[in-house]
């Protein structure tokens, strides 16, 4: 019986970052394609597809327990897993109970190929291409179920800090072209897009590789009528240039919203984490982004605990991150990766410590996001209302410059951007 003549569903399961929901978002696509849609809330899933990650030991951790939870509740289920954890460790994730394909970070996109083929003869698969072997681009621009669509322009990354796996799970860097990025996003608008995250994983190298570059394409996305919003995910404080930055409050769409990594505020250990900058870089970078966007959301990625992080190292580094006019901390324990040169570094921390250093960074986060949530109260910022945020009689939406508030239930605001004055009713305390 052909695939075509069947009432197959399948459901979907993202661990990670923006970049893999982008990607499972294509691959559902690719599957609708192919008759099989997506499983309603209480419907047995015939196919499970499961985008893994594996930045840290705890990720690897979540995706096996995903794993082996979706076999025991659907046993008769055909389980997919790709992303991160399956590229590095394609055994390892093959021997789980329940798993019929593994397929790594270049054959992620044609995973409906390898469902049709498994339909087809029931045989179980296992494919990855060496990292160092993928070559290709594999565009996306995506939205889900979400009110937000997320146009991957970037993949791979050249920079071998010591202490992340990610090249060798995505393989170098390599970028899309500005012309198809552009129809990708004219597409999503007629679609019914009002916002897109640009995502990729190292993005600020996006047309190294075909002499292109970030600022040309954020100047041509800026003229694709119907996007009122653009966010720029994560992007390395190196790459962030002050034209950048100085062009963003005048671009139509660009919204004052920054997520930049730090990993740590010691310059020795930047050093060792073979980071490309060091604090004084990346304070120019916070200062500029102040002056010219006052009310900009800049988030900054922490890494707790790693290898070199002495005790003195560590006061430094708290001292140098309390100083930080930013407005929120994204905190993680460092975590050991097997392949690493960062094994070979010296003055590991031990676990306790880790998680001390955590907690004080987080309170460090809770007080500066508090005062930024203060400072904005008051001011009239527009709002996009989000389709999937209805709850109860409120529907949520996000500002321009990323505060979460909340609105009385009106079946005219999803999808559509109003002005509002924030203040203590309306702004979300769960940010």
């Amino acid at each position: 019986m052909g695939i075509e003549k069947r009432d197959l569903k399948a459901q979907y399961h993202t661990l990670g970052c923006k970049l893999n929901f982008s990607e499972t978002s294509a691959i559902g696509r690719a599957l609708r394609g192919c008759g099989i849609r997506r499983a309603s809330v209480g419907e047995t899933p015939d196919i499970i597809v499961i985008n893994t990650c594996s930045v840290t030991e705890t990720a690897d951790k979540k995706g096996r327990n995903l794993i082996r939870r979706m076999h025991q509740r659907y046993p008769s289920a055909s389980i997919v897993v790709t992303g991160c954890y399956a590229q590095l460790k394609p055994d390892e994730v093959s021997a789980i109970e329940g798993v019929d394909i593994v397929i790594g970070s270049g054959e992620k996109l044609h995973a409906a190929e390898y469902v049709s083929e498994w339909l087809r003869r029931g045989e179980r698969m296992v494919d990855v291409t060496p990292a160092r072997e993928i070559t290709d681009f594999q565009p996306s621009c995506e939205s889900g179920d979400r009110t937000r669509w997320f146009l991957k322009v970037q993949d791979g990354c050249d920079y071998f800090c010591t202490y992340c796996t990610i090249p060798y799970a995505r393989g170098r860097s390599r970028s899309g072209h500005i012309d198809d990025l552009v129809a990708r996003a004219a597409e999503a608008a007629g679609n019914g897009a009002r916002e897109i995250v640009i995502t990729g994983v190292n993005i600020g190298t996006f047309g190294l590789d075909n002499g292109q570059s970030l600022f040309d394409l954020l100047r041509a996305l800026d003229n694709v009528q119907g996007i009122d919003r653009y966010r720029i995910s994560s992007i390395e404080p190196n790459l962030l240039t002050d034209e950048i930055i100085e062009w963003i409050p005048s671009s139509r769409a660009f919204m004052p919203h920054f997520h930049i990594p730090l990993q740590s505020g010691s310059d020795k250990v930047l050093k060792m984490m073979n980071r490309r900058y060091d604090t004084a870089l990346f304070r120019q970078r916070i200062e500029h982004i102040r002056r010219v966007m006052p009310h900009a959301f800049i988030g900054v990625d922490v890494i707790a605990g790693a290898r070199g992080e002495t005790d003195y190292e560590w006061q430094r580094a708290l001292e140098f991150i309390g100083s930080l006019p930013v407005t929120r901390l994204h905190v993680f324990p460092y975590s050991e990766r097997p392949g690493t040169a960062a094994l070979h570094l010296p003055d590991p921390v031990d676990q306790h410590t880790k998680h001390v250093r955590v907690a004080q960074l987080i309170d460090i986060s809770d007080a500066k996001l508090s005062l930024f949530l203060r400072n904005q109260k008051g001011s009239s910022r527009p709002v996009l209302w989000e389709h999937t945020r209805h709850v109860g009689d409120t529907i949520q939406g996000l500002t321009d410059n990323y505060v979460r508030v909340q609105a009385p239930w009106n079946d005219r605001l999803p999808n559509t951007v109003t002005d509002i004055t924030l203040s203590a009713d309306n702004i979300l305390a769960d940010q």
